[in-house]
């Protein structure tokens, strides 16, 4: 998937480059995590304050700027955050991806197989029990998706809070876990919510990312090249009708790396100092700045009723129960039937409460909310609903588990080691 890379050096030492790769982004997703959470609670108080309700809904539906696109109308503050700034959020999720894939937690087949297997089941499960949540009720089946992803930060930003009752083992495990999810997602973004294409302009994007191959292959290696072809490589598969955040990820797999056997990957890698200069900007700005403009839902009038309702409750039981039953229940199997090793570092107990905490799937979920139902302005209040009931419900869960969980005795096999 990703264009060819320099290898500055023989690899040495993995294990170290790749804790030390992982160790700034923890830091950050933990901290943005609080932001973000932070985000959502003041969203929800803006929405149902009568003193700002209107002014907040106002300043999201406020038109700033022109029409990009026919299909999206004129651009307002919802639709630049959305569209835009989260299509840099993509982009940084999708320079993980590459770096975890060529130099990373993810570089062999034995470190892929039970994260990528965690990562399926426990998107497959939740969306199956949507869909039994929801089966016969018309017009909800394009939800299935919603229950399907982790919030990477919030759920790590729980794992901040326990501090040493949360092992370094479950904490890499979950961001690996997060970073096969958020393929899924950006996959099924490009492929279940797609409905009209504009193949000239789809071609056109086409074109551009052909440009940055033959850029990667030639040896170019300046940023603001490619940041530029970035740029025109939105804004076409915006006016495309594929979801322009897809621009992110397909830009960022042809941001070049080069590796080195000093470091996890070096740092004059336009890759390293792009997701470096991004980590920032998202986990403290574009991350919590989705969160406040989505995670408000007018309560008004709204019944306690609304949580059983097929929608909420089919996104809340999707998250809380689904998430756990993949992830745990697949964790388990592998280390039964002996396909994959559990984590040597962590106990069963801890394994389940960070399977708890892979249901809060607060960002993609709500994003993906909007994207099944544009039209149904009632249905995303639902969706949001059901987001925050899941999200909260697995966040507190999974810390009361992890809190008391005893320490796990060590293990003596030789199967009984780490499992990255």
């Amino acid at each position: 998937m990703s264009a060819p890379e320099e290898e500055a050096g023989p690899v040495t030492e993995a294990a170290v480059r790749i804790e030390s790769a992982l160790r700034d982004f923890l830091r950050s997703e933990a901290s943005g995590g609080i932001f973000l959470i932070v985000a959502a609670a003041l969203a929800m108080l803006c929405a149902n304050l009568a003193g700002l309700s209107a002014g907040y809904f106002h300043l999201l539906h406020l038109e700033t700027g022109p029409t990009i696109s026919p299909a999206h109308g004129p651009m307002t503050v919802h639709l630049w955050i959305n569209d835009g700034l989260m299509a840099v959020f993509f982009l940084l999720v999708g320079l993980e991806i590459k770096r975890e894939f060529v130099d990373g937690r993810l570089a062999s087949w034995e470190r892929r197989r039970l994260p990528i297997v965690a990562a399926a089941a426990g998107m497959v499960v939740p969306a199956l029990i949507y869909l039994g949540v929801t089966h016969g009720v018309a017009g909800l089946s394009k939800g299935w998706a919603i229950p399907a992803a982790t919030d990477i930060a919030f759920a790590i930003g729980v794992l901040a809070l326990l501090g040493s009752r949360a092992p370094a083992a479950l904490k890499l495990f979950l961001t690996t876990v997060a970073i096969v999810d958020d393929m899924g997602s950006v996959a099924i973004i490009a492929l279940a919510y797609t409905d009209h294409l504009n193949t000239l302009a789809l071609a056109g994007a086409g074109l551009v990312l052909a440009t940055m191959y033959v850029l990667n292959r030639s040896g170019v290696r300046r940023l603001p090249i490619y940041l530029a072809l970035a740029v025109l490589l939105w804004w076409l598969i915006f006016l495309s009708g594929v979801h322009a955040t897809i621009s992110g990820v397909a830009a960022a797999m042809m941001i070049p790396i080069v590796k080195s056997p000093a470091m996890p990957d070096d740092v004059t890698s336009p890759l390293h100092r792009l997701e470096h200069a991004l980590h920032p900007w998202s986990a403290y700005l574009i991350v919590p700045l989705f969160g406040f403009a989505n995670a408000g839902v007018p309560l008004a009038g709204v019944s306690p009723w609304v949580l059983i309702a097929p929608l909420p409750l089919a996104i809340a039981a999707g998250l809380f129960v689904g998430k756990q039953i993949g992830i745990f229940g697949s964790i388990w199997l592998a280390a039964r039937t002996g396909f994959a090793p559990r984590l040597g570092q962590a106990g069963w107990m801890q394994i389940y409460g960070m399977s708890l905490l892979a249901g809060i799937g607060f960002t993609m979920s709500l994003f993906i909310g909007g994207l099944a139902f544009p039209d149904r302005p009632e249905l995303v209040s639902e969706v949001k609903i059901g987001v925050l009931a899941g999200s909260v419900l697995s966040a507190l869960a999974g810390y009361l588990v992890l809190r008391f969980a005893p320490a796990p005795a060590p293990l003596k096999t030789p199967e009984a080691r780490e499992t990255p």
